[in-house]
């Protein structure tokens, strides 16, 4: 066996859901996905039910960038839960795209991935918004409020760090995969809350945008659990929680430096049955 490509990318938390107030914003986190081209096939079965990695090799041929003749064969070790609202999607495209530049020894500039990435799923069927902050997010740290309706190159709008990253503890609440149908007209009656999601985005308070985008999130879907949660996690002291993606899954940030609250936030969930995992912001 021969390893013929590598690409790595990373899942993501929402800022700014694109449905709501038509500019997006993700969050990159510290959840990668690696996939690799090999010269024969992996022996663990690929989940892939959306056939999202034929659609990123049928981009790039589209595209008219090389693909050689060797027979390729996808191998995807990923990080990002499938289906919870944290970019799985984005990663993996993001990902095997760059690991079919690395096999044809292409050299694609940034925007270039993201567009290849970006047509691929939406093509596979995999995003209602085209996913383009959230493929942002998956090959740059920090944060980019896009504008999905125009050119990838033109479509950033602010861009910019989480502050101090590595002071934050960042977790995810699992909920299980989607089960709710996306209407993307339901988002309309939650345009308070995305307005002040990207004011908050703005003037700088990230934090205040978790949480407002997640209550939008949470009154577009009527999630009214997660809405709970939410609110309980901000009760017991988290600086945010907001739903991520349109759910189920839960992100909560809180200063690293409270140990106290972590603790007696992750005992009660527990003890609630929810299944929670930590993560980080990712810096490189």
């Amino acid at each position: 066996m021969a390893v013929l490509g590598r690409g790595t990318a990373y899942g993501s938390c929402s800022l700014l859901h694109a449905l709501g107030a038509g500019y997006g914003a993700s969050l990159s986190l510290d959840l990668p996905a690696k996939v690799m081209i090999r010269d024969n096939p992996d022996r663990q079965e690929i989940v892939d039910p959306h056939g999202l990695l034929d659609a990123v090799k049928t981009s790039w041929v589209e595209a008219g960038l090389p693909i050689g003749e060797e027979e390729y064969h996808w191998m995807v070790r990923s990080e990002v839960p499938m289906g919870m609202g944290l970019k799985s999607s984005s990663a993996v495209a993001a990902a095997a795209v760059l690991a079919l530049a690395d096999a044809t020894k292409t050299v694609l500039e940034t925007p270039q991935v993201v567009e290849l990435a970006v047509r691929a799923q939406i093509a596979a069927g995999c995003t209602v918004t085209g996913s383009v902050d959230d493929t942002w997010a998956a090959v740059t740290p920090g944060w980019k409020v896009v504008n999905p309706q125009v050119p990838i190159e033109q479509g950033i709008a602010l861009e910019g760090l989480w502050p101090e990253p590595e002071e934050w503890a960042v977790f995810v609440v699992e909920r299980g995969e989607r089960t709710v149908e996306i209407n993307p007209e339901s988002f309309a009656r939650a345009q308070v809350n995305f307005q002040k999601a990207l004011v908050a985005i703005q003037q700088g308070a990230l934090d205040t945008s978790v949480t407002e985008n997640g209550r939008g999130v949470a009154l577009s879907t009527a999630d009214q659990a997660g809405r709970k949660i939410c609110n309980d996690l901000l009760v017991w002291g988290a600086r945010c929680a907001g739903i991520s993606g349109s759910g189920p899954s839960i992100v909560f940030m809180i200063p690293s430096v409270n140990e106290s609250a972590i603790d007696r936030i992750l005992d009660t969930l527990s003890s609630r049955g929810l299944s929670v995992f930590e993560t980080a912001i990712r810096t490189e």
